[in-house]
């Protein structure tokens, strides 16, 4: 009597508001991807093939942030199609960089910006996905870290949980033995605050980080803001600084911090 198959889980990726820069990593996995293939079916990519098969499927890759009404109509039905689902990257997991306009007046930007602004249907705000719909796993970085992404989808679809550390870039600088920039040369850095994943590279460039990975699992900002001051910043360049990839998660977290 023959042994009956078992499927191989399906993997769909889903792009909403971003520069597809995530979904490019997954593809520069190469020989990773070869094998991943192997293990499962990959059913919906359109960054790599038009043939899409229907869901439901067994893990969802949501790249991207909900900058529209119909994003948000979107993510909702990926929800429901999809067993598990896991964000990927800053825009997805904070609302990337286009949640700048969370400090400012869209209206204003859309008549400066377009010449038909009535054309452009856009909501006054970018945000995560896990504002709208529940969220698996939320992978971070601008973009995500190859080896990460490899983890999590590894681990979700042997059913364990993904091995991510939720430790600091400074902890990776201790690693790889670079010597930490603010203590040798005075250079802002938010290594103590930024989510690891990226091997700290700025810093083992003589540069600061720029915290490309969001807030990471134990954020200081009260202790970092004065270093950031003595080092020649002032309130503006501050803002600026944590106003970058992530700038909706770091100021949920310097307004956590303010008395």
């Amino acid at each position: 009597m023959d042994t009956p198959t078992l499927a191989a889980p399906t993997l769909a990726i889903w792009k909403l508001a971003s520069c597809d820069g995530c979904q490019l990593t997954l593809l520069d996995c190469e020989d990773e991807l070869l094998t991943l293939a192997g293990q499962v079916e990959i059913a919906h990519f359109l960054e790599a093939s038009s043939a899409v098969r229907p869901g439901p499927y067994d893990l969802s890759l949501v790249e991207g942030s909900v900058t529209t009404a119909a994003d948000a109509e979107r993510v909702r039905a990926i929800r429901a199609e999809s067993r598990r689902l896991v964000t990927i990257g800053a825009c997805a997991t904070a609302g990337g960089i286009q949640a700048l306009r969370n400090f400012a007046d869209v209206e204003e930007f859309r008549r400066t910006v377009y010449a038909r602004p009535d054309y452009i249907d856009t909501l006054s705000t970018s945000t995560p996905v896990s504002a709208h719909v529940d969220v698996d796993f939320e992978l971070r970085g601008c973009p995500i870290d190859r080896g990460q992404l490899l983890e999590v989808i590894t681990a979700f679809l042997t059913g364990r949980k993904p091995d991510i550390p939720n430790h600091s870039v400074c902890f990776a600088c201790k690693r790889r033995g670079t010597v930490c920039v603010t203590v040798a040369h005075g250079t802002p850095c938010l290594g103590p605050v930024t989510h690891a994943g990226c091997g700290a590279i700025c810093p083992a460039y003589g540069r600061g980080c720029y915290g490309c990975f969001g807030p990471s699992g134990s954020v200081n900002l009260t202790a970092l803001i004065p270093l950031l001051h003595r080092d020649g910043m002032d309130d503006r360049d501050v803002e600026r600084l944590l106003r970058t990839f992530n700038a909706a998660a770091f100021d949920r977290e310097a307004k956590e911090a303010t008395p």
